[in-house]
């Protein structure tokens, strides 16, 4: 999974920036509270910067996050509805993390516009959901291959990465509004400055591409539940054939596809800002190399993961006629797995880079161990037994299937406004004001018409006509 470094923000006040038109100005307390929130906001960004990864608090930035969407949306209204003003331009300085960058530092940028400060929080937010499901899945470590485990605990186990799949998954729906709807509002808004350099970070190209590596993600933990229960038992008896709770290959395969093609359309979108760059070699404009790389990896992972299970699909559920696919599909996962494993080897500068690429290799080596048993098992069947013709990869390619999703991502409901034009107080308020003057009209005397017009007399059959 993908740990992003979280921007921070400087310190802006609504109080000197706002100025409330309401006629009752109603808003001023309303815009004293905003400042509150957005201060809190920075405090905790600042405090997670200073703070190593295992001693960052993700849950209460979500929180913190959580708590200032209502105050930004409602501020957002209110001008919209002409009911605050600025008293100066509205500018608001974000560090930004995802732009390739010298030296690892984050540049600190002035954006101009409401629209900007709401979208980074939105991005903050997403990168606090999924850093807090990050920490869910490092917490509960490599359970699935602990002998000593009881069924029990790895079902706890099995719920906490359920936990944190759901946070990826409401991520990935984050990242989907903010590419959907608010940048595209940004981009027609009055306070947008026309032509304005906006990094990587706010493009809509990259957080289409950040919502499909969440949803992605996601995938991948969830194969990993499918799995548990199935490795559980795998590390008794490892290799062919399949236990009776392992998930069908076909449906690993599938899933498999699907988490490859989630990452390779996300690269290629990543890669998109930099691809319509100026010739000036601005490096700002482009996303940091680590995001490229980690994408990229991990489709060629799920490439070689995916044509493996095909190859054991066709093993276990092919019969005689499917030995010779079976050999041939396991021999191009491997062959993928070791030309992954050789593209690690490149050196790494700095201690988290060298982690990453030692926890990569990691997997790359599991992967390979388990390639070859179930490799050296059916080709064994196949040289002895079966004696079928091995298929070559370009004939293998039109017996791919199609991916399959196994979680939609969740739709971002945009937070509701705390005050002004729909929040629950603009209407409350609304309806005592109608209220106030219908009671109003209600008192007001009656037209005396009584002496102009006899019509209502006393006399008999008035009112009465034939």
């Amino acid at each position: 999974m993908y740990l992003y470094e979280l921007p921070t923000t400087g310190a802006a006040s609504f109080s000197e920036l706002c100025t409330d038109h309401s006629s009752d100005k109603a808003y001023t307390y309303h815009i004293i509270e905003a400042t509150q929130a957005r201060a809190n906001l920075r405090g905790v960004l600042k405090e997670s910067k200073r703070n190593d990864h295992g001693q960052k608090d993700y849950l209460t930035i979500v929180k913190v996050v959580e708590e200032y969407l209502p105050h930004i949306r409602a501020i957002m209204n209110c001008v919209a509805h002409d009911e605050i003003g600025f008293k100066t331009e509205t500018t608001f300085s974000w560090r930004t993390t995802l732009s390739a960058h010298l030296f690892n530092n984050s540049p600190r940028l002035a954006l101009t516009g409401l629209h900007a400060d709401y979208a980074l929080a939105l991005l903050t937010y997403a990168f606090a959901l999924s850093n807090l499901a990050h920490s869910i899945v490092t917490s509960v470590g490599q359970y699935e291959n602990d002998r000593a485990i009881s069924d029990a605990e790895r079902r706890a186990k099995d719920e906490q990465l359920k936990v944190a799949l759901d946070f990826l998954c409401r991520a990935s729906g984050i990242f989907t509004y903010v590419s959907d709807v608010v940048l595209p509002d940004w981009e027609t808004n009055r306070d947008s400055p026309p032509g304005a350099n906006k990094p990587p970070d706010v493009s809509r190209e990259v957080n289409n591409a950040l919502a499909k590596m969440s949803l992605a993600d996601a995938q991948t933990l969830t194969i990993r539940r499918f799995l548990s229960k199935a490795a559980y038992e795998n590390n008794v008896a490892p290799g062919p054939p399949l236990p009776t709770s392992h998930p069908t290959p076909s449906l690993l395969a599938k899933l498999h596809i699907e988490c490859a093609s989630l990452y390779s359309s996300a690269r290629l979108l990543a890669k998109t800002p930099s691809a319509s760059r100026t010739s000036s070699r601005d490096t700002s404009q482009e996303v940091t190399p680590d995001l490229r790389r980690y994408l990229g990896y991990q489709a060629s992972l799920h490439s070689a993961l995916s044509h493996k299970w095909l190859g054991v699909e066709a093993g276990e559920k092919g019969g005689t006629d499917k030995g010779g696919e079976a050999v041939a599909f396991l021999h191009w996962a491997k062959k993928e797995l070791e030309e992954l494993r050789d593209g690690e080897r490149l050196v790494s500068i700095g201690n988290a880079d060298r982690e990453k690429a030692e926890q990569r290799k990691q997997t790359i080596a599991d992967e390979l161990a388990s390639m070859n048993v179930f490799y050296r098992y059916y080709k064994k069947m196949n040289d002895t037994l079966h004696f079928q013709s091995v298929p070559t990869q370009k004939d293998l390619q039109s017996r791919i299937p199609g991916g399959r999703i196994a979680i939609p991502a969740k739709p971002y409901i945009p937070a509701e406004p705390v005050f002004g034009p729909g929040s629950k107080e603009y209407g409350r308020r609304k309806a005592e004001q109608l209220e106030i003057s219908g009671s109003s009209s209600s008192e007001e005397p009656v037209s005396n018409n009584s002496h102009s017009s006899p019509a209502n007399g006393n006399y008999a059959g008035a009112g009465a006509y034939f």
